[in-house]
């Protein structure tokens, strides 16, 4: 595996090339990196794509820390990592990431094919006070938010996670202001920015995932904020489609690239 890295003003966004075919760039939700899409990546491989997977900033193999971790920011690191590698993308932002491609498909739709988002969020949460405050202590604490991302699995989870999620706790030590960072309510919304979208758009969330009282709703919701957009939902998958039901995704992925194609 041949890690690469591309310079930013603030330090460097790290991300590994696989396969080869049109391109399509990956990005991770708060506290993960880059492997979080491990289980995927071989799949659009094999269906003839080549795969850049993105550590966001201040998580992984990027540098630590940086004056923003707006999601603005986030999506002018991937167009830094689709211009380094000299063709245009499909951008597909997992969670926190879901808002980064957004922006940067209306900054650059020369450089962007097409948008997919994986369990966005369209309204920031609004906890109450005993959520706040738990909120607060886990976004300070690799070990505890090991334990909550483990939550994010209610149906099944990826033979390996316990491998995973020991390492990417390991990672996070030092970097969880990162973590606390890319979720920071800031303004514009994405909301604001998808009207100037006009790439095609796949929305995909599982039907159990438990961010969402009502995941399907909330999947519409996103589609509704596009001129052209579609959603699909991943059966007996939680926040991580493409982690806990990646055979599934992919195929979601793959026709929605051949749709990106004769666009």
């Amino acid at each position: 595996m041949t890690v690469s890295q591309v310079r930013r003003d603030g330090g460097t966004i790290a991300y590994e090339v696989h396969g080869a075919g049109p391109l399509v760039v990956l990005s991770h939700g708060m506290g993960e990196n880059r492997r979080s899409f491990r289980h995927l990546i071989p799949l659009l491989v094999r269906a003839g794509y080549r795969v850049a997977s993105v550590d966001v900033r201040g998580h992984g193999d990027s540098s630590a820390h940086w004056p923003s971790y707006a999601p603005a920011e986030v999506g002018a690191d991937l167009l830094a990592v689709v211009r380094a590698l000299g063709c245009s993308a499909t951008l597909v932002g997992s969670s926190s990431s879901a808002a980064a491609v957004v922006f940067a498909a209306a900054d650059a739709p020369d450089l962007v094919d097409g948008v997919v988002q994986v369990s966005p969020f369209v309204a920031p949460p609004s906890p109450n006070l005993v959520m706040r405050v738990a909120q607060a202590v886990v976004l300070r604490s690799p070990r505890l938010f090991g334990m909550f991302h483990r939550t994010l699995f209610p149906c099944d989870r990826p033979a390996d996670d316990a491998a995973y999620r020991k390492e990417m706790v390991a990672g996070l030590r030092g970097r969880m202001a990162a973590v606390r960072g890319v979720i920071e309510p800031v303004e514009p919304h994405w909301t604001a920015q998808a009207a100037a979208v006009r790439q095609p758009v796949l929305v995909l969330m599982g039907t159990k995932d438990p961010d969402f009282t009502d995941p399907g709703a909330e999947a519409r919701a996103a589609r509704r904020q596009f001129a052209t957009a579609e959603a699909r939902m991943i059966n007996d998958s939680g926040h991580y489609p493409h982690a806990d039901r990646p055979a599934e995704t992919a195929a979601q992925l793959v026709d929605f690239l051949a749709v990106v194609s004769r666009a």
